[in-house]
């Protein structure tokens, strides 16, 4: 933005703004109804493009940075990755009543069979002390009757390039639950008609949890790997909070023996 628009002439400019819509406010409760309902459209429409500055401004003046890519990785990895939805914002950035396949940012869709969704997410921006994600995402979940509800985070694909079963993946997240829940993490790789999958616990007994994916027990044909995928599987998830600060991922070669 040029600087011009924080000069003389936007603060007289700003000044003459304010006075007209003090102004408008003071005879709010005098004017006629059609006078007051254009009066009120205009509001409404200075309203959007002002809460559309703040929620920009907000997070940009927070920390940890907007942005950042930055979280612990092991020695010697190749690739890392932290996705949209815990890096930047989005928008918008939250639904209550959620359907299945409703996507937030550009890798992240909820997947559920609910009859009737009570399920509200949305994303937070993270301020505590040892935060390393800029956001984070919150789910709440009520009255649940359906039998599963999962999380697919789509893997980018610098992901694949270079990948064989040679590789150790590594799932990284700092997660808080209302109520104690199982949580089970999927990694699904497809290669030519095939989709190999691992599946890890995580030890949510822990605030920060990394779990190691290590494809050497796969089949894996790294001539033909065309895209892969994590899901977060959530175990009866029914009355209870999911707060995911981060998730973020790496990988490594694993060590020769």
């Amino acid at each position: 933005m040029s600087k011009r628009a924080f000069g003389l002439v936007d603060k007289i400019l700003h000044r003459l703004v304010m006075h007209r819509w003090k102004r408008m406010a003071g005879l709010a409760d005098q004017v006629s109804l059609d006078a007051l309902r254009r009066v009120r459209l205009r509001a409404l429409e200075i309203r959007q493009a002002t809460d559309r500055v703040l929620f920009v401004s907000n997070g940009r003046l927070a920390l940890p940075l907007i942005g950042s890519n930055t979280f612990p990785k092991p020695l010697h990895s190749d690739w890392s990755w932290r996705p949209q939805l815990w890096r930047g914002p989005i928008f918008p950035p939250g639904q209550a009543g959620v359907e299945s396949k409703t996507v937030f940012g550009d890798e992240v869709t909820l997947f559920h069979d609910c009859r009737v969704s009570e399920i509200t997410v949305r994303q937070l921006r993270n301020t505590l002390e040892d935060d390393l994600s800029p956001f984070g995402m919150r789910v709440d979940v009520f009255k649940f009757d359906g039998s599963f509800l999962s999380l697919v985070i789509e893997m980018p694909e610098s992901a694949m390039r270079g990948l064989n079963r040679k590789h150790l993946l590594r799932m990284n997240a700092v997660i808080e639950t209302e109520k104690p829940l199982e949580i089970f993490a999927r990694v699904n790789i497809q290669h030519g008609p095939n989709t190999e999958q691992m599946v890890r616990e995580l030890p949510i007994a822990d605030k920060e949890l990394s779990v190691d994916f290590d494809l050497a027990y796969t089949k894996l044909n790294e001539k033909r790997v065309e895209r892969a995928w994590i899901d977060l599987i959530f175990e009866g998830p029914e009355m209870n909070q999911v707060m995911l600060r981060d998730v973020n991922f790496s990988r490594r070669p694993r060590a020769e023996v």
